[in-house]
């Protein structure tokens, strides 16, 4: 075998690892660009728990979702009284206490005053129902209603 052949073979070599490397190059980089929006992401989270600990744990607090302020509904377990709810939240939950029992959607609905007849109106309602029974505040019995919990 030639000089020239050896050259030859070993640039065919460097070749194929250089394009193996510039392949790993890319998957880094882009592993690394996932990391960097997660570490920004836990870096706004953990700002936004600091500053909610430092405010009064009785008031609602606002928290950024997609880049909108809206109000956080704490876990029952989180706050286990009523008043880190929002105000419409508070007044649901007392609708359904004062009710003693389960009650509908559309019960609560005619008692915050919205017209119950027209389609569509209590889904508001309904979905704030349902985020209170997720968060451990109220029992979404099978039938759709839904009762204090104890």
């Amino acid at each position: 075998m030639s000089s020239l052949e050896k050259f030859a073979g070993r640039r065919a070599e460097l070749d194929e690892l250089a394009e193996s490397l510039a392949k790993q190059l890319t998957e880094v980089d882009a592993e690394r660009e996932k990391l960097t929006v997660a570490e920004r992401m836990l870096r706004r989270l953990s700002e936004q728990e600091a500053e909610a600990a430092g405010q009064d744990a009785g008031l609602p607090q606002q928290v950024q979702v997609a880049g909108r302020s809206v109000l956080k509904v704490p876990h029952r377990r989180e706050v286990v009284d009523a008043s880190a709810l929002p105000g419409g939240y508070r007044r649901m939950l007392q609708i359904v206490q004062a009710a003693g029992g389960p009650v509908m959607v559309k019960d609560v609905g005619a008692e915050l005053g919205i017209d119950v007849v027209v389609p569509g109106r209590l889904e508001p309602p309904r979905g704030k129902l349902s985020k209170l029974a997720v968060r451990g505040r109220l029992h979404r019995l099978p039938n759709g209603t839904f009762t204090i919990r104890a």
